[in-house]
């Protein structure tokens, strides 16, 4: 089906929308997709709280206080999702030849230009993916040099190909934090899953969530970084709503589309939403068969 890029806002604010109802959205999305019965499709929204374990994820990166963890097939490790962070779930047919490192590095590219219309310059850092505010220099500081990440395994290969916007296809990368700077803040995580051509799950950036959620895990299971939102960095809040038109507009951009989205109550029946009039309902609850983790 064509039709181009459509974007469902599934619930805000006080109809932030439980994870596991997302997932079950997100899976029923899918399997249309596949079958092409729907366009490629982006949903947006906020979650309840609750923290994710992605295939990654080590048991000594789980909450202190044994807080219940949902495990999911997404790659990255263990995140906490919940009120003031955005959440975009695109569904998407990706290209062939397929290559899912440059669809993460689209993703990136669209919550960085989003950042940058708040004022808050971000990037991406070297071996690492989500979206950074890199520490301060440190003047004298000693390199370790057993901690500089060489990439060259990560070197896109689709721009060229396709034409892309050249930070698309060769993007720029902040040098891995080998100690020469203060620790670096990752204000976007991102985690995706690909199966039978289609991806699944996608980013969380931080808007003006309650930061304390971060302090009983090892957010992506990393030790050496912190994290930040659009607010801490501001000193001002910035909401979800406020922040929502910006990262729709560049994902548009990026992943080619227009702007327009439908809004659905949270908690509504969705059976027909997303549906062609004659695509048929899928059978059962199944996720997607196995696929790519980035």
């Amino acid at each position: 089906m064509g039709g181009g890029l459509r974007f469902v806002h599934l619930g805000i604010g006080e109809r932030a929308v439980p994870y596991e109802e997302a997932l079950a959205e997100q899976q029923r999305l899918h399997a249309l997709r596949v079958a092409d019965e729907i366009p490629d499709t982006v949903l947006l929204l906020e979650h309840l709280p609750v923290y994710t374990a992605g295939r990654r994820t080590r048991r000594e990166d789980y909450p202190l206080d044994g807080t219940p963890v949902v495990e999911v097939t997404r790659g990255g490790e263990i995140t906490w999702h919940g009120p003031g962070q955005l959440i975009g779930y695109p569904i998407v047919k990706l290209p062939e030849p397929m290559d899912v490192v440059a669809y993460v590095r689209r993703l990136e590219e669209a919550l960085i230009r989003a950042c940058a219309e708040f004022g808050v310059a971000t990037t991406r850092v070297e071996g690492r993916s989500g979206v950074w505010v890199l520490g301060e220099e440190l003047p004298g500081a000693v390199v370790d040099q057993e901690r500089v990440v060489d990439i060259g395994a990560l070197t896109l290969r689709m721009g060229a190909k396709l034409g892309l916007d050249p930070r698309l296809a060769g993007p720029e990368y902040a040098a891995s934090n080998a100690g020469q700077r203060g620790d670096d803040r990752k204000l976007t995580a991102i985690g995706v899953r690909v199966a039978r051509g289609v991806t699944m799950h996608g980013f969380a950036l931080n808007c003006d969530p309650d930061m304390t959620w971060f302090d009983q895990i090892i957010p992506c299971g990393i030790r050496d970084a912190g994290v930040g939102s659009l607010s801490t960095e501001l000193g001002r809040d910035v909401t979800v709503a406020e922040a929502l038109p910006a990262v729709q507009r560049h994902l548009g951009e990026v992943l080619g589309g227009s702007a327009a989205a439908e809004s659905i109550p949270s908690g509504t029946a969705r059976s027909d939403t997303a549906r062609s009039d004659n695509a048929p309902a899928p059978t059962g609850n199944q996720p997607p068969s196995p696929a790519v983790a980035v």
